[in-house]
C-alpha cells in the first residue's frame, strides 16, 4: 500500500513539474530562406557549357510552391530532367538538364515566388540566379507595364498569368516556340526582363492561359510592339496593352437547329459560299451576315422528307476564301423546333424604348397591319420593323406612355421566315415603366475619332449593357437602369463594321480602344453630364502597340441595347 501511495505522489509531482516547465512560444518566423552557396562559383562567369545541373544551398529547409508555373529559364532549356525538392523539404534546390549550354550566353533562372521555407511558407520573392558561359554577365533590361483594356469576363485577374518575351530577330522566327528571353508580369502588370544581351528583338506579351509559355493565337490575349527593339541600352517605362487576338479562319462544325442546319466557323469570315451536294436537299436558303461566324441553311424538312423517319446524312460544300471542302451532318427533324417569337423586352419596358420581339428563325417578312396594339381597350398606332443588323429581332415603335399597360396581339402566320411561319397566335402583355426609376447620361466627346465607333456602357462584370454605333460626339442615354457603368469606345478604324482584334502573325495592331478614367454611377432621377477628352485618355495607339459579344457588334447575338 505504501508503495502504491509513493507512486501516486511521484506521478503528481512529475505532472506539476511538467506544467511549470512548459516552454513558451517565441516570435513567429517571418524571414525568407537565405542562399548560402551554389555549385557555381561566386563570379558566375566562364561556366562550362557541359554543366548539367544547378544546385543552390539554403540556411533552412525549403519547399517549392508551383515551381512548374513559377520557374522561367531564359534562354529556355528544352531537356529538363529533375527539380528538387519535390514532396519532402530539403536544404538545397537542385535542377538537372540534358541540354548543352550555348557559348557566351547569360542564363537566368527566375524562380518567382516558388522558394518558401518549410515552417511558415515565407517566400524568397522574385529570386533570380544568373550565370554566363562567357566572360561577363549581360546586364541590360527591359521593363514596363501590361494592361488589359477589354477585361476577361470568365477569369478573375488573379487567375490570369501574363507573359512577356523577346524573340531574336532572325531570318526564320518560330513564334510557336518559347521566346528567347521570357518573364512573367506581376499581378499589377509590371514586368522586367533582366540579364539581356545587346541585339535586335521583337517583343511579345500574352495571357498564358494554359501555362505553356507559348502564345496561342486566337485563344489568348496579345500585345506587341509593331517595330523591333534595338537593344543597345536598357529600356524602361514600356506600356503594352493586351487585346483579344484574331482567330485563324477555319470550319468548326454543323448541327441541327430550328429551321435547318447551323454551320459555324472561327475567324469571322467575310463571305462563305455554301452549296448542298445531297440530292435529297434541293430547296434551301443560305444566310450569312458579313463577319459573322455563323451560316444558317434553311429548308422545309417535312416537304422534302428530310430526317422524318430516320436521320439523313446531308452533305455540303463550302468555300470561305481560304479553304474549299465538303462536310456532312446527320440530320433528324425535331418537330418541337417550330418558328416562334418571344418578348425580349421583359414585362417592364424602359421609358423611351422600343418593344422588341425575338424570333428563333431568320425573319423574312412581317404583316404588322394584321397586328393590334391595345391600351385601356383602345387601339394604338404603331410601326414594326425587322432589325437592320439583327434579322432575328422585330422592333415595335409607338408612343408608349409611362405607367400604362399594353397588349400586343400577333396572329399566326404573320411573321415568316423563308419556309416557315408562326403557327400560333401570341399576345404580349407589358407595361411602360416609370421614368423616376431611371437616370440619364449626357456625354460630350472632345477630339472624337474621325471614324465610326461603338460607344459602350459596360457593367462591373464586363458585360456590354448599352451600345451605340456612329460618329456623333454627343452621346445621350435617357433611360439608364441604376448601376455603375464603365464608358468605353471601340473604334472601327478600317470601317468594316466590326472591331478587329490584334493579329500578331501579320503584324496588324488591334483597333483603337478608349476607356473613360472613371465609372459613371447612374441613380434614379439623376441627370449626369460629362465631357470626355479622348486626346487626354490612355489609348491603344495604332502606331505604337498592338471574347465575344463585345467584339462582333454585327452578330445576331449582339448586345442588348444596340442601335
Amino acid at each position: 500500500m505504501k508503495k502504491i501511495f509513493f507512486l501516486l505522489v511521484l506521478s503528481f509531482l512529475m505532472v506539476c513539474c511538467a506544467r511549470v516547465g512548459s516552454p513558451v512560444g517565441g516570435a513567429k518566423d517571418t524571414i525568407a530562406p537565405i542562399v548560402v552557396s551554389s555549385n557555381i562559383d561566386s563570379s558566375r562567369v566562364n561556366v562550362p557549357r557541359n554543366i548539367k545541373e544547378l544546385r543552390i544551398d539554403f540556411d533552412e529547409y525549403i519547399t517549392l510552391k508551383d515551381i512548374n508555373k513559377q520557374l522561367i529559364i531564359s534562354p529556355p532549356l528544352k531537356k529538363m530532367k529533375k527539380i528538387l525538392p519535390s514532396g519532402m523539404a530539403n536544404k538545397y534546390l537542385l535542377i538537372k538538364w540534358d541540354d548543352t549550354l550555348q557559348a557566351n550566353t547569360t542564363y537566368n533562372f527566375n524562380f518567382g515566388n516558388a522558394i518558401v521555407d518549410n515552417n511558415e511558407n515565407n517566400a524568397l520573392k522574385y529570386y533570380n540566379f544568373a550565370f554566363s558561359t562567357g566572360d561577363k554577365i549581360d546586364n541590360l533590361y527591359v521593363s514596363g507595364e501590361l494592361k488589359s483594356l477589354i477585361p476577361d469576363t470568365k477569369n478573375k485577374p488573379e487567375e490570369i498569368s501574363s507573359v512577356v518575351g523577346l524573340y531574336q530577330i532572325k531570318d526564320s522566327m518560330d513564334y510557336r516556340q518559347k521566346p528567347y528571353y521570357i518573364t512573367k508580369a506581376d499581378p499589377d502588370g509590371y514586368f522586367e526582363l533582366n540579364y539581356l544581351s545587346p541585339g535586335k528583338y521583337r517583343l511579345l506579351a500574352f495571357e498564358d492561359s494554359n501555362s505553356n509559355s507559348v502564345y496561342d493565337a486566337g485563344k489568348e490575349k496579345v500585345g506587341f510592339l509593331k517595330d523591333q527593339i534595338v537593344l543597345d541600352k536598357s529600356i524602361s517605362g514600356l506600356k503594352i496593352n493586351l487585346f483579344p487576338s484574331k482567330k485563324a479562319l477555319k470550319y468548326e462544325e454543323m448541327k441541327e437547329v430550328p429551321g435547318g442546319i447551323l454551320m459555324t466557323f472561327e475567324g469571322n469570315p467575310d463571305v462563305v459560299k455554301v452549296l448542298s451536294v445531297s440530292e435529297k436537299l434541293k430547296n434551301y436558303k443560305v444566310t450569312h451576315l458579313p463577319k459573322s461566324d455563323s451560316i444558317n441553311i434553311w429548308f422545309n424538312a417535312k416537304e422534302q422528307n428530310l430526317g422524318i423517319d430516320a436521320s439523313d446524312n446531308l452533305k455540303f460544300s463550302y468555300d470561305d476564301g481560304v479553304k474549299k471542302d465538303t462536310v456532312s451532318v446527320f440530320y433528324r427533324y425535331n418537330k418541337k423546333n417550330e418558328m416562334s417569337v418571344t418578348n425580349n423586352s421583359g414585362n417592364l419596358l424602359a421609358p423611351n424604348e422600343d418593344f422588341v420581339l425575338t424570333s428563333n428563325y431568320f425573319v423574312d417578312k412581317i404583316q404588322p397591319e394584321k397586328w393590334t396594339l391595345v391600351s385601356d381597350s383602345i387601339s394604338q398606332e404603331f410601326t414594326a420593323k425587322i432589325g437592320e443588323k439583327n434579322p432575328y429581332q422585330i422592333k415595335i415603335t409607338s408612343n408608349f406612355k409611362e405607367g400604362k399597360k399594353y397588349s400586343l396581339t400577333v396572329p399566326k402566320g404573320t411573321i415568316s421566315s423563308f419556309f416557315e411561319s408562326t403557327t400560333i397566335s401570341k399576345r404580349f402583355d407589358f407595361e411602360t415603366d416609370k421614368s423616376e426609376k431611371y437616370g440619364s447620361l449626357f456625354l460630350t466627346l472632345q477630339n472624337a475619332p474621325r471614324e465610326n465607333f461603338w460607344f459602350q456602357l459596360v457593367n462591373e462584370n464586363g458585360t456590354v449593357i448599352y451600345s451605340k454605333y456612329g460618329k456623333d460626339p454627343q452621346i445621350i442615354f435617357k433611360s439608364l437602369r441604376p448601376q455603375k457603368y464603365q464608358p468605353r469606345i471601340l473604334v472601327d478604324n478600317n470601317g468594316n463594321g466590326i472591331w478587329d482584334a490584334a493579329d500578331f502573325k501579320n503584324g496588324i495592331i488591334a483597333e483603337d480602344v478608349f476607356m473613360y478614367e472613371k465609372k459613371v454611377e447612374i441613380r434614379p432621377l439623376w441627370e449626369i453630364r460629362e465631357t470626355w477628352d479622348l486626346q487626354a485618355t490612355e489609348i491603344m495607339p495604332t502606331k505604337t502597340v498592338s471574347e465575344e459579344k463585345i467584339l462582333s457588334p454585327t452578330k445576331t447575338d449582339s448586345p442588348k441595347k444596340q442601335e
